[in-house]
């Protein structure tokens, strides 16, 4: 795949993985090949980098953040078998935790578009397991509106070199595709809300722990344990860390949108919301 042999050049790899070698220098010593990765999915402005890099603070992991190269692929990844899927992502994941020397470490991989392979994630490490952290769908509009990702008008690229804007995405349905670039910004945020979230769903219930990022503000003790019997951590120190997350970005909405701009989402997405207890 051209796709993924662009991003086995070091030039793609370097940065981000001097950057996560840097996190890890204080564990010590190089040993031994860890497979059982946490994959954080979710939609974006979630609370996913929060929850990732939290993990990342837990003895012997180790947060790999967004892995350029594998958010670069991953819109040509989602069109092959899950086989061919599953073996392009750990190629990709393995280069870049050689290069970055944290082979020994329990990576958790944080790039919200892995929502829609995770099965074949999961696939690839048989030892991994989905964190899908969940945010009401409301806020998380009122948090992308305000980054413009995919508003019109918008000029910028993110850091795998995708452009802001309403264009339709690889994870907009196929006969959808006209109706996502006519709609309203509000619109498509949520339309990106509903289908993140219902990718992120389709992990095997016995691979995925589902956390909501309004309990680790308003519960982050029972939040962590949780997280801690699904994933082997110390829920003692997951809840102290949990305490850090920004409890006035719960509910937002209710002061950012326009009553328009609700209606927008709750067509889009209000089923979605209402199945979750958001409505």
């Amino acid at each position: 795949m051209h796709a993924v042999r662009q991003a086995w050049t070091a030039a793609t790899y370097g940065p981000s993985a001097v950057r996560v070698g840097l996190r890890a220098r204080k564990v010590g010593a190089i040993l031994g090949h860890d497979d059982r990765l946490v994959f954080v999915v979710g939609s974006p402005r979630s609370g996913t980098t929060f929850t990732a890099g939290t993990l990342g603070e837990q003895p012997g992991l180790v947060d790999l953040g967004e892995v350029k190269p594998l958010k670069a692929a991953l819109p040509d990844l989602y069109e092959l078998p899950a086989d061919e899927q599953a073996a392009a992502l750990r190629q990709i994941l393995e280069r870049f935790r050689r290069v970055a020397f944290v082979q020994h470490l329990r990576g958790v991989e944080q790039t919200p578009e892995t929502s829609f392979v995770v099965g074949a994630a999961l696939e690839a490490y048989p030892g991994s397991t989905a964190l899908h952290v969940v945010r009401d769908g409301r806020d998380v509009v009122s948090s992308l509106l305000e980054r413009g990702w995919l508003s019109a008008g918008q000029n910028g690229r993110d850091d795998a070199g995708a452009g802001y804007g309403a264009y339709a995405r690889f994870w907009v349905e196929p006969d959808r595709r006209d109706e996502f670039v006519a709609a309203s910004d509000a619109r498509r945020a949520a339309w990106a809300w509903r289908r993140y979230v219902t990718a992120a769903l389709q992990a095997p219930a016995g691979r995925r722990v589902d956390v909501r990022y309004e309990e680790l503000v308003t519960d982050p003790g029972e939040a962590a344990e949780r997280v801690g019997a699904g994933l082997h951590l110390d829920p003692g120190l997951l809840a102290a860390a949990f305490e850090s997350a920004h409890a006035n970005s719960v509910g937002r909405w209710r002061s950012d949108l326009s009553r328009e701009q609700v209606s927008d989402v709750e067509a889009e997405a209000g089923e979605l919301l209402a199945e979750l207890g958001y409505a």
